[in-house]
């Protein structure tokens, strides 16, 4: 076991000789780092998708302590390659289906480098002026691409958005802005009427919205989960909603938030927007829209009415590290009403005032999210939208749904198997239909292990779910490198498994 040397005469290198921004260095460490990045991409569709290593191998190969001494950065480089790469699992292979994709772009990538060398800390429009207006502009760029309301534009009326980096920060602070609100309109002191407070979402809806309601505070007992069925394909129902809602009202409660899910994770069900709007508007509830996969979808005019009924709704959010060819991270957040977000999130210490804050003239991010500093994530997001234009990015979400309509149609073709859903955007569901004595019991069954022998070859990767109580299959097409070969070799391997599981070969 390795450990630091602490003794004072082994620091002898004086101040002058280290400089780790020395710009051959930079040039030098870059330039392999492009080589790594280009070798990598080249070589992904030929490495196993899941790694086949166990827990704690990394420390076994890497040493336990930090060095002392300096090396050179080819030896970071090296150690990366042999011990790193093969413990990943490559969401970059075109190979992998498990889960919605983690786009990315040549264009996102060099954002991301040059915001990371630029460092900018954009607390507010002073810390930096170009990273606070170019977050704005690309959020309103992508809002015009989705045809959203100009009252979700930062530059009319008083809407605007913020770039976080996960969906569940969307819904926290969302969340938070919407409790306090609720707490203002019933008239509470405090937070001493949070236990009145109730929030509402299908059972179907992302497992983080549960998570951030406890951490916003709610009880749970007040966190509705309404049970969706194959009535409505999965998607909340409405009459349910209202009936929840109006018996909570009876009940001396108050109905507060509402989140309706464009693309739900399990299935990709579709919350009937227009009519929760609607709905909630009864109770003065607040409204959100989680579309952080399938939102990206919405930039093409052929998808754009899953978003119907948006003008009604309080705030939506999306993921372009999801869909839209911006690598991680970069969730995109609209309210319509940034006073009612800032009014809950602002934080005003005195080393942060400046005149042109102070103002009103300009948009301070910090006030639209959890913590104070920021990283420059609007570069990577317009330099995506700047380098390809609507027209390329809807291609490439066209050929995602095409590639998936063309697995659908396999799985059609082959009547060992049945879609278990209705196949929405660039997911599919399917799974092993009982046969002969089978029961669903010994279904499930099967296709956990057909999934996990599938998984075990390296060649592709999916993942599963439950859907109305059976174990399906997910199959998402998406990942940057796909092409429709991908997806038609990833079918026969599933065809050949299946086979040989029922013909008792594994």
């Amino acid at each position: 076991m390795g450990s630091l040397d602490t003794k004072p005469d082994t620091f002898a290198t004086s101040a002058g000789d280290f400089q780790p921004l020395n710009a051959d260095d930079v040039r030098s460490y870059l330039h392999m780092s492009v080589d790594f990045i280009y070798d990598y991409y080249k070589s992904v569709e030929s490495l196993p998708v899941l790694p086949g290593v166990e827990p704690g191998y990394l420390r076994r190969l890497l040493q336990s302590a930090p060095p002392n001494c300096a090396a050179p950065f080819d030896i970071a480089i090296k150690e990366l390659r042999e011990a790193v790469v093969p413990g990943m699992t490559h969401w970059a292979s075109p190979n992998f289906f498990a889960f919605f994709p983690a786009t990315n772009s040549a264009a996102a990538i060099a954002g991301e480098l040059i915001a990371s060398a630029m460092n900018t800390v954009g607390f507010t429009w002073q810390a930096s002026p170009a990273a606070t207006e170019m977050e704005v502009l690309a959020l309103d760029w992508l809002a015009q691409l989705l045809r959203l309301p100009a009252s979700f534009m930062n530059s009319t009326g008083s809407g605007g958005g913020v770039i976080l980096g996960t969906t569940s920060e969307a819904m926290l602070v969302t969340l938070v802005a919407a409790r306090d609100a609720a707490l203002r309109r019933s008239g509470s002191s405090g937070m001493a009427g949070i236990t009145r407070l109730t929030v509402y979402a299908a059972d179907q809806t992302h497992s983080t919205f549960f998570k951030v309601c406890h951490l916003a505070g709610f009880d749970p007992a007040n966190v509705r989960s309404i049970p969706t069925g194959a009535e409505t394909n999965y998607a909340l129902d409405p009459t349910k909603l209202l009936e929840a809602m109006q018996d909570d009202a009876d009940a001396g409660l108050v109905p507060t938030y509402v989140c309706a899910t464009v693309g739900t994770t399990s299935s990709n069900a579709v919350d009937p927007v227009a009519a929760i709007a609607d709905i909630a508007a009864r109770f003065n509830s607040w409204v959100h829209i989680d579309a952080a996969y399938a939102g990206s979808a919405c930039i093409c005019p052929e998808f754009r009415h899953h978003l119907d009924g948006v003008e009604r709704v309080d705030s939506i959010s999306m993921s372009p590290h999801k869909w839209l060819m911006t690598c991680l991270d970069c969730t995109c957040l609209w309210v319509r009403d940034t006073h009612r977000l800032t009014g809950s999130l602002e934080t005003t210490p005195e080393y942060l005032k400046n005149d042109a804050s102070e103002s009103g003239a300009v948009t301070d991010l910090k006030d639209m999210q959890v913590g104070i500093g920021r990283r420059f994530r609007g570069l990577k997001l317009w330099m995506v939208m700047r380098t390809y234009g609507a027209a390329k990015l809807q291609e490439h979400i066209r050929s995602d749904v095409a590639m998936a309509k063309v697995f659908e149609e396999l799985v059609r073709a082959d009547d060992r198997f049945e879609v278990a859903v209705p196949r929405n955007f660039a997911l599919v569901c399917f799974r092993i239909k009982p046969w002969g004595a089978m029961v669903e019991g010994d279904a499930d069954e099967t296709n956990r292990e057909l999934m996990e022998c599938i998984n075990k070859t390296g060649k592709a990767y999916v993942a599963h779910t439950v859907v109305g109580n059976k174990l399906v299959l997910r199959f998402a097409v998406g990942s940057s490198l796909q092409e429709e070969r991908h997806v038609r070799s990833a079918w026969e391997l599933i065809q050949k498994t299946a086979t040989k599981i029922m013909k008792g070969k594994i």
